[in-house]
């Protein structure tokens, strides 16, 4: 399989393809984004009601763990439109239909990645800031424990955040549309990564930052995770072109 060129470039060009996308595909987009929105929802004002206010940072830098497995829907809706359909929430069942089996292994190692992190930052929580409520009030200005335990699980999650990455930024694509197996997409997608250090990096860091600040932001992320998501297939579809 050629490796094109990944530069800084490439990845301003993928935004700018899927930006389009995103736009020609808005309603079934937004709707399946919402279901994530959802989720966040539930998740972020539990805790903020259990007075568990600083986890509400460590559990938004999770989903970045299980990001990659919500691909396939995207893919799904890019499909349909590309092929002349009218996307709809049943592209988004087609593109997990269509993608390898092995795809839900890949998004068993995102969910054990995921628990091994969300255990961690439980420990750590429990160490530095203890059982005592913490409310969004008191996070300005935040106690030491509180600085301590964001700081720690932020390098944690970016630890485990990266080794995911590596291994799933392109194999991912590459499982959605059967082009590899398993282990030779993996390979590929390392391949990649280390192959294009810098680039691939920036759009790392890029992806996280905007996805993480568009959960705390909820109300944003209907519009960004459909953008991103295309970014990610249009950036696959350029350094791994279909044959």
């Amino acid at each position: 399989m050629q490796i094109h060129a990944f530069t800084f470039a490439t990845v301003r060009l993928a935004l700018i393809d899927a930006w389009r996308l995103a736009n020609a595909t808005r309603a079934v987009s937004i709707a399946y984004s919402l279901l994530f929105v959802a989720g966040g929802l539930a998740i972020m004002g539990g805790l903020l009601a259990l007075g568990r206010a600083p986890f509400v940072i460590a559990a938004v830098g999770a989903f970045m763990l299980l990001g990659p497995a919500i691909l396939a829907g995207f893919f799904g809706i890019a499909h349909s439109h590309e092929t002349g359909g009218r996307p709809g929430l049943g592209s988004v069942a087609a593109g997990f239909a269509a993608a390898a089996p092995a795809l839900w292994a890949l998004a068993l190692v995102c969910g054990l990645l995921f628990m091994i992190f969300i255990t961690d930052a439980a420990i750590l929580y429990a160490y530095m800031v203890g059982g005592a409520p913490v409310w969004l009030g008191d996070l300005l200005p935040a106690a030491a424990g509180v600085v301590g335990f964001v700081k720690w699980a932020a390098i944690s999650g970016w630890i485990v955040a990266l080794l995911l990455y590596c291994i799933s930024a392109f194999s991912v694509p590459l499982l959605c549309e059967r082009r590899a197996g398993l282990v030779d997409a993996v390979v590929i997608s390392v391949r990649v990564v280390l192959g294009n250090f810098g680039p691939a990096i920036s759009w790392a860091f890029l992806l996280s930052t905007a996805t993480i600040a568009s959960i705390l932001l909820l109300p944003l992320l209907p519009l960004t995770l459909p953008w991103l998501a295309y970014a990610s297939r249009a950036l696959y579809r350029r350094v791994l072109p279909p044959g």
